[in-house]
């Protein structure tokens, strides 16, 4: 049976890596964002079958429409990715990039969220061992506050905190979703402005990872691995040092 993979944020990084990888692992895949072209582009070039729907998370009503229309346009849905999310560097605190982040990396993850559990539910993935499979891009940035940045972190930690949640509400009931909660550490996409930094992974090296994260089901993975005791350390800093580094 074909098997089917919707990655929302597929268009660029870490989503555009791993539709390529998931496409050649067999998947057909569901690209949804908000560059058409770019989507149709890269759907043409999959050895799988593609399909395309226009997203922005910031419109949830029409987000939830959109999704729910391109997974009834696939024979299978079996992955839902959730690898859509903004950053703004933002010191002065302006409502404008505040408002964005919260709109598009909570109120947009959430909505995407609750409409692939709903879709999982109502359509369980005969082939499969599980009822359907949600994968989560959060980041190791969900382990601290970040004064030039405090709406991505925080809304980082929503993500992390919230795929968490709804493990907890799979317990007992009887459709089977496996959540997965991916943190990534530094990756090079647009995210990262070309800078160099510290141990950055590339895009095909990040998915490779969250495919293998799929394919054994896992419920908590760092990209790279190595990104575990970094998210360990920054838990277990006080927050007075805390605010040194990151004020």
């Amino acid at each position: 049976m074909t098997r089917g993979a919707i990655i929302v944020g597929g268009s660029s990084g870490i989503g555009e890596a791993l539709a390529r990888k998931l496409a050649a692992d067999g998947y057909e895949i569901g690209l949804a964002a908000r560059r058409t072209e770019r989507m149709r582009e890269i759907g043409a070039s999959l050895p799988t079958q593609a399909y395309v729907a226009t997203l922005d998370l910031r419109d949830t009503a029409d987000a939830r429409r959109g999704f729910f229309q391109l997974a009834d346009a696939m024979p299978s849905v079996d992955v839902v990715v959730l690898s859509a999310g903004i950053g703004h560097e933002n010191p002065a605190l302006e409502w404008g990039p505040e408002c964005e982040t919260i709109d598009v990396n909570v109120r947009g993850f959430a909505a995407l969220a609750t409409a692939a559990v709903e879709y999982f539910e109502a359509n369980p993935v005969c082939a499969s061992d599980v009822d359907g499979h949600l994968v989560g891009i959060s980041s190791v940035a969900s382990a601290f506050g970040n004064g030039a940045a405090p709406a991505y972190n925080a809304s980082k930690a929503f993500v992390s905190t919230y795929l968490e949640g709804l493990r907890h509400r799979q317990a007992g009931r009887k459709t089977d979703v496996a959540v997965t909660t991916v943190e990534p550490g530094f990756v090079d996409t647009e995210m990262a402005m070309g800078e160099n930094l510290f141990w950055m992974c590339s895009p095909e090296t990040a998915a490779r990872q969250i495919a293998r994260a799929i394919r054994k089901r896992k419920r908590h993975v760092y990209v790279t691995r190595r990104w575990r005791l970094v998210s360990w350390l920054l838990r277990a800093t006080p927050e007075p040092l805390l605010r040194r580094l990151f004020a």
